[in-house]
């Protein structure tokens, strides 16, 4: 009696994990079964187009690698559109040049003109074990690294407020870690990714990606797979899942932290509301972090616009989950899943069940290597 299941693969999760895989399985002949929670596909990627402008949802996503594979992969799909990402920040009623280089450092000491000013500026910081205003900073923490760094005026004007909103606690409480991938500069480079070689934002917004490379594959929206678990299994021959683990477990022994984001999106009848695609708001006080407008992402004419003010928020079960709390105690708790998951024998990718912050190549990147190792093993 053949007892095959109806499906190769179910795969938990329409995000980029989930529809890479689920593409690179059915062109390799399996059949796919793509559930998702959402009403939408593309997890945060999702876009929806108004008054011809492609709105980032779910926050700004803008695409860079230096890996040709996965470059090829994603613009097999849709046409790309060049865009260098750069950011202003507003601070006390004045705008700065963001990431830090030398035109910021000019904009508050008109003296530093050169990048041997800049070095040189930097440099009295380096060995700093002590400030009257922050007290000891021989401690490996957020923010006696960033002072060692750049010092404390731009700590004040770039870090501490912004930081404070972002991660709802004081900078002193955060590892290092989480800023050291901000560059800082000593020459006019303001472009945030300009070690990237390849960079850019497809021209009719990332969803157009997800439909396409999930053109064939079955898909079911609007349904929660712990709600029936049981069922939704006995459908695959083998189950990728993407979603959080410590959810997948109940968190029966407690829940990984994360940090979430809430949107305020408006249409603004007027032709620019800021004058580029994201402008930071680094003081403490004023509540949203950043404003993005979305016509900038991709050089799009009309005669309105769209901006969203992005609010951070704690994170609770049923909340969006954005940013890992990596701290020494999630991490832990997170490797207890990961070892009960692997004794389920199904599968985990993704930012989610990795517990990690994750550029879009990096997820695409390590979605295509699990496929590889998962066939390579079948042959």
């Amino acid at each position: 009696m053949d007892n095959k299941k109806p499906y190769d693969w179910l795969i938990v999760g329409s995000g980029l994990a989930g529809a890479v895989f689920a593409h690179e399985m059915t062109k390799a002949g399996k059949k796919c079964l793509v559930i998702d929670r959402r009403k939408t596909i593309g997890g945060n990627c999702y876009t929806e187009v108004k008054d011809g402008i492609p709105i980032h949802v779910w926050g700004a996503h803008i695409f860079h690698t230096n890996s040709k594979k996965v470059w090829d992969w994603v613009t097999q799909f849709v046409e790309f559109k060049k865009y260098h990402h750069q950011v202003k920040c507003f601070y006390q009623g004045k705008y700065y040049t963001f990431p830090i280089n030398l035109k910021t450092l000019n904009e508050i000491d008109e003296n530093i003109k050169t990048p041997k000013d800049a070095e040189a500026y930097f440099e009295q910081f380096k060995h700093l074990i002590y400030d009257p205003a922050y007290g000891d900073l021989t401690e490996d923490n957020l923010e006696s690294h960033c002072i060692k760094q750049i010092g404390p005026d731009l700590y004040e004007i770039f870090v501490k407020g912004y930081t404070e909103k972002q991660w709802g606690t004081k900078p002193k409480n955060l590892p290092s870690r989480i800023i050291k991938r901000i560059p800082v500069r000593t020459n006019f480079d303001d472009t945030y990714f300009h070690n990237a070689d390849y960079c850019g934002i497809p021209k009719n917004g990332y969803t157009e990606i997800f439909e396409n490379c999930l053109k064939g594959v079955e898909i079911i929206l609007d349904v929660d797979y712990h709600l029936d678990r049981e069922s939704w299994d006995s459908k695959a021959e083998n189950v990728l899942y993407t979603g959080p683990l410590d959810e997948y477990f109940g968190w029966d022994e407690g829940e990984l932290e994360w940090r979430s984001l809430e949107f305020d999106t408006k249409r603004e009848e007027v032709p620019d509301y800021q004058g580029m695609a994201v402008i930071n708001y680094n003081e403490a006080a004023v509540p949203w972090t950043r404003i993005l407008e979305h016509k900038h992402f991709g050089g799009h004419s009309s005669e309105v616009t769209w901006v969203t003010k992005e609010y951070p928020a704690a994170w609770k079960r049923g909340s969006e989950a954005y940013y890992p709390i990596a701290d020494d105690k999630n991490n832990s708790l997170h490797s207890k899943y990961v070892a009960r998951f692997k004794e389920t024998g199904k599968h985990s990718c993704g930012r989610l069940a990795d517990y990690k912050y994750y550029d879009m190549d990096q997820v695409i990147g390590s979605s295509l290597a699990l496929v590889e190792r998962i066939l390579k093993h079948e042959q």
